[in-house]
Parts: C-alpha cells; structure tokens; sequence
C-alpha cells in the first residue's frame, strides 16, 4: 500500500541490531510508539510499528493487548481462542467485538504521526474458514454493505480482508496521510 509513494520498506532484519522492545502499554497505540520510537532511536530512520488485537465488549475489552498471549504467555492461536469461548460461554449474549490496529511512524525527531484503524463484528460459538490467523476463524465481520459481510475473517479473500481489516483500514489511512508528511527532499 506505501509502494506508490515511493516508500522503501525494510524489515527489522534488514536493518538489524534491534533490541526486543517488551509490549506493556495499557493500550495498543502506547505498545505501537514504543516499539517505533525504540527502532527509530537505533535506527535514525523513520519507523513503522503496529499493535493490533481483539477487544470483545462482555469482557471488558479483553483480550485487548494480551491478544496475542491470552491464554498463557506461550500461547497459541488454538489455546487463545479455546480461552476465549470458554469466556463467552460463562457470558451468553453480547458477542459484539473488534478487531484494532494502532500503527505509529516515528522519525529520529519523535513521533510524526500515530493512525488507528478498526473493523466491527461479533465472535462465533465455533470456528469458522481456513484461512488467517489468530482470532480470525472466530470474528464473524458485521458492517454493512461489504461483500465479507456475515463471513468469518477466516473465510475472506485476500482483497476482502485487505479491503475491511483493521490493519488495512489503518494503512490506507497512512497511505493517505503519507505525502503531507514527507519533508521536500
């Protein structure tokens, strides 16, 4: 999505050297600025660093930033999402949930801008599709007027999940703000 502006995308490896940045912010933007203030520093280069996970409403938000190690701190898709419904079920009704991505670009000069993108939907009381990760056989998408609506994330297309994911929303957002950002060279 940044390639039509001319970005050069590196990955953590490309550059190397880069500590280990431990994620124990309340919230995914805080995990998402210190992971990119933290490689910028090492760096001097400008950064990309997300968070992202699922917030389901009848848990208070949980699983929230421990998405990814819900059920234990080696977790797997299968033991998280097993916890999951285990929780739901002890909480019947509301399933309403969303999926978060909090991306931030920073620069040696600090944080130049911070985007969040989500997507709604309701979680399922079984998996569903075969494609994805994480919590995705699981989030049935809910918002109207889209060709993935009703479908499990697990069941789109590559272009549908690009099109109604909360990373992509966010990236496109980035996309968007990029060239405002970009000082004249």
């Amino acid at each position: 999505m940044l390639a039509p502006l001319g970005v050069v995308v590196q990955k953590p490896a490309d550059v190397g050297g880069l500590a280990e940045v431990v994620e124990d912010q309340p919230d995914f933007a805080g995990n998402a600025r210190k992971k990119a203030l933290a490689a910028a520093e090492a760096t001097g280069l400008w950064v990309l660093a997300d968070d992202s996970g699922l917030e389901v409403r009848t848990l208070g938000g949980a699983p929230g930033v421990l998405s990814a190690r819900y059920s234990d701190p080696g977790a797997t898709d299968a033991r998280n999402n097993e916890k999951l419904l285990a929780q739901l079920a002890e909480k019947p009704g509301d399933r309403r949930a969303r999926f978060v991505c909090a991306l931030c670009l920073a620069g040696p000069q600090g944080v130049v801008t911070e985007i969040v993108g989500e997507t709604h939907g309701e979680i399922l009381h079984s998996a569903r599709g075969t494609d994805g990760f994480g919590y995705d056989p699981l989030f049935r998408f809910t918002e109207p007027g889209f060709s993935a609506t009703g479908k499990a994330f697990a069941e789109l297309s590559r272009s549908e999940k690009s099109e109604v994911s909360h990373r992509g929303r966010a990236l496109r957002s980035l996309a968007e703000t990029l060239p405002s950002l970009i000082p004249d060279s």
